[in-house]
C-alpha cells in the first residue's frame, strides 16, 4: 500500500508503526509564517489554542500566561487536540480542559464558561466557529492571529493507494490540483474530515482521538 502524507514526519517513527509492508512519500501543502505580536497583559484572560502552531508563536512572541491559580490575574487554557495539549506542556503549562474540536469546545464554554473573557491565539485561516458561537452567547471573545498559513497548492505526479489530511487548509491547497476520487482517504480529526467531504463522496477513514498514533493505528487495521 503506497501512501501520501501531506505533511512530513519523520520516517522512523512511520516505518516503526506501519511496517515494512507499506510504502509512503510525503508532499507539504502548506506553509507556516510565524506573525510577529507584541505581547501584552494577559491579566485574567482565558486563552484557547487549537493548533501547535499557535502555542509555539504565542510563545516566541513572549507571552507568558499566568498558572498561579491563587492569583487575580490566573489564565485557564483551553486547547483543542491532544497534540495542542502536549506542546503547551513542553512549555510547562498544563490545560484547564481539551476537546476534540473547536464546535465541543464552544457547546462546553457555553454550557460551562460563560462568564469568562477569551483570548484565542491562531492562525490567520482558522475556522469561524468559535467566533460564530461564542459572541452569540454574549460571551467575551477575541480573536488572535499569531501565525499565517500559507496555501502552497501542490501537484501531485505519483500514484497512491491513499492520502492523509492534517488540516482544512491542508485539504483545501490539495485539492486544487489533486483529485480525491478513486483513492483510500485518512483524517486526522473530524473539522478536517468535515472540510475533504467538500470535494469527494469518497468514504473517509478518521482517527476519532485526532492524533497521529491514532491514524497510523486505522492506516494498520484497514489496508
Amino acid at each position: 500500500m503506497r501512501i501520501l502524507f501531506t505533511k512530513n514526519f519523520n520516517k522512523m517513527m512511520i516505518s516503526k508503526k506501519l511496517g515494512s509492508h507499506f510504502s509512503y512519500d510525503f508532499v507539504e501543502v502548506i506553509k507556516i509564517v510565524p506573525m510577529q505580536v507584541e505581547p501584552f497583559d494577559l491579566k485574567n484572560k482565558s486563552l484557547i489554542f487549537t493548533s501547535v502552531n499557535a502555542v509555539k508563536s504565542f510563545f516566541e512572541n513572549g507571552f507568558r500566561p499566568d498558572e498561579n491559580f491563587t492569583s487575580r490575574n490566573f489564565n485557564k487554557i483551553y486547547t483543542v487536540g491532544i497534540t495542542t495539549k502536549k506542546e503547551l506542556r513542553k512549555y510547562g503549562f498544563g490545560t484547564f480542559k481539551v476537546t476534540r474540536h473547536a464546535k465541543e469546545l464552544s457547546e462546553f464554554i457555553i454550557e460551562n464558561s460563560s462568564k469568562e473573557n477569551f483570548l484565542h491565539f491562531c492562525g490567520n485561516l482558522a475556522l469561524d466557529v468559535l467566533n460564530k458561537t461564542l459572541p452569540l452567547q454574549n460571551i467575551s471573545y477575541r480573536k488572535i492571529p499569531v501565525y499565517e498559513t500559507v496555501l502552497l497548492y501542490p501537484k501531485v505526479t505519483g500514484t497512491y493507494d491513499a492520502v492523509c489530511f492534517f488540516s482544512p487548509s491542508g485539504v483545501r491547497s490539495f485539492a486544487k490540483f489533486n483529485s480525491l476520487d478513486n483513492i483510500k482517504i485518512y483524517s486526522i480529526g473530524e473539522t478536517t474530515e468535515k472540510e475533504i467531504k467538500k470535494f469527494t463522496k469518497n468514504p473517509i477513514i478518521t482517527s476519532k482521538e485526532s492524533t497521529m498514533e491514532d491514524l497510523l493505528r486505522l492506516i494498520a487495521r484497514t489496508e
